[in-house]
Formats: structure tokens, sequence, C-alpha cells
């Protein structure tokens, strides 16, 4: 039996396997595939702490190294359920049951996309799911944000700060968004509203250097289709959590809940990084939370020992 298993390889599950060996315990991670983490897909990180900037790819390697050398072990496998037997948890997997004292959840989280052609082949070349990761690369130029929540309005607000000009395309006649992000984001002349509408192709340059070049929207009350200029497309149609393999009290999108500690409404098992209800989907709050919930769960870890004794 393990005294710790971590489901996920990113950023919060390398931090949480590098904090809970130091405090000595058996612990391993477990990973779908050799590509872990939404950071990883970066092309470029920037301003993570003691790194100006550095590939999603370059970093994560280093993250892995470290892991590997402070004595982590991970596996490659696909998890399937986590059931709670008090004490001990078994960890379903497509090659096997595994047992272990307690659990982190770092399973993160991924953005829905618009499934339009185009969309996958400029990821990182234009397209984005991030305005904070990513805004500063469109300094003084066109930028097209998708969707009408909070998230897309907050962002907008955000990127037209940045950009010279912002254009919000929104399927529906209305914002869903917070009346106060509303009235912000109206009051802004740099930003223009495009309502009724939807992103129908995302077109670039595909050559040696590929950039997306403009979109092709569609009016959704006549019909009619429409090229507009843009130098990059921000997506905020909504994220989906990769929390399905556990029953724990969740919010209504599907995010884990937390408390202070990162435990979950299951004893002994702990939340880390984008799949639980954070205020923040960065880098660093993730790398904070693995600290944290491996800490949280080496102070029940302890607590079963001595128990036993």
């Amino acid at each position: 039996m393990y005294d710790l298993i971590i489901i996920g390889g990113g950023p919060a599950g390398l931090a949480a396997g590098i904090y809970a060996v130091r405090f000595g315990h058996n612990t391993l991670i477990l990973e779908r595939s050799e590509i872990s983490g939404q950071i990883a897909f970066a092309d470029v990180v920037e301003n993570y702490p003691g790194f100006p900037a550095i590939s999603g790819v370059e970093l994560m390697e280093k993250f892995k190294s470290h892991a590997l050398e402070v004595g982590v072990e991970t596996k490659i496998t696909e998890v399937l359920r986590i059931h709670d037997e008090g004490e001990k948890k078994i960890i379903s997997t497509d090659s096997g049951d595994l047992e272990s004292k307690a659990v982190i959840i770092a399973t993160g989280a991924n953005p829905e996309h618009l499934n339009v052609p185009g969309e996958k082949e400029f990821l990182s070349k234009g397209v984005s799911y991030c305005a904070i990761c990513d805004g500063p690369f469109f300094r003084n130029k066109t930028i097209v944000v998708v969707g009408g929540g909070n998230s897309a309005v907050a962002d907008a607000i955000l990127l037209s700060k940045i950009a010279r000009k912002v254009y919000l395309i929104h399927r529906r006649d209305k914002l869903r968004a917070a009346k106060i992000l509303q009235e912000r984001a109206f009051a802004i002349p740099s930003i223009e509203f495009i309502l009724n509408a939807q992103i129908l192709e995302i077109i670039g340059s595909r050559g040696e250097i590929r950039r997306v070049e403009k979109v092709i929207y569609e009016n959704l009350k006549n019909g009619e289709k429409h090229e507009l200029d843009t130098d990059g497309v921000f997506i905020y149609v909504g994220i989906h959590p990769n929390t399905e393999i556990i029953d724990v009290e969740k919010d209504e999108r599907g995010f884990i809940k937390t408390n202070s500690f990162l435990e979950t409404s299951k004893k002994g098992v702990f939340a880390a990084g984008d799949c639980r209800d954070t205020p923040i989907w960065q880098l660093v709050a993730a790398v904070r939370d693995g600290a944290l919930a491996a800490t949280s769960a080496s102070v029940y870890i302890d607590s079963l020992k001595k128990e036993a004794t």
C-alpha cells in the first residue's frame, strides 16, 4: 500500500509529489500520458518565478526531472475510479487496482472548444484560452474574444488594456456575464460587440510561421457570413474539470469543493489545481495547491500511523 497516490502529473500533481516525498511518504503519481498538464501545450510561459520566459514543454520537463530526482515514483495509466474505503483508498486503473492511505486529485480542467476548422491548427499560434497567459503577446493588435459569460467579458476588459481593438462575439442576443462586468465592458470604446453570431472558421498563414489572420463568422439572424481580420482568438465557451473519477462534493460545474486545507468532503481525499473550485487558473496557484495538499495529506497520513500505534 502506498502512503499517497496523486492523480495527475501536471504542475499541481508534481509539486504535491515533491513535497510528499520530502515528508517521507511512499508516493506514486498516476498520469494518463507522457504529456501532462495544460501548460505543456503553451509555446511560451512568461513570468513564472525564476523563468522570465520558457516553453511549456521545457518547464514541465524541469518539473518532472525534479520530482524523479527526489524519489517520486510515476506511472502511466488511465484512472477509472477512486473508491473510498475509509482508511484505505482503492484506485482502479486500466492496468489493475492500487491502494493508498490518502489521495490527491490533481486532474486539472480542459477548456471547452468551438470545434471549428483552424482552432486546433492555430493553438498557441493566435488561438488561446487564457488572456492572463497570452494577452501580452497581442499588444497593440486586434483580438477576437468568443463567449458571453463572466470569463469572456472580464478577459475582454483585460485585453482591451493591451490590444488596439477587441471584438467580442457571442451567439446570443444578450451577454450572460454579471451586470457590473457588462457595464464596464460597454463603457470601453475599443471593445466592439458582435451578438447573435458564431465563429465558423479560424484562418491563418500555414507556412513556416503559422499565425491567425482572420475569422469567418455567421450572423445567426439572417445567415450572412462575414470575414473579420484579427491577430488572435481567445475562446471562453466553458471549462470542464476532469473530476468524474471521484464521488466527492462538487459545485454545479463539476469542480471539487475544498476547504482552506484542500480537504474534500471525504476524509483522506484532497484536491489541488484546476480541478477544484479555485479562484484563479494559473501555474503558480497550481504549484501552491500541490504543496498545500501534500502538507495536509501528510498530516492525515501521520495521524493514521499514530492511531495504529
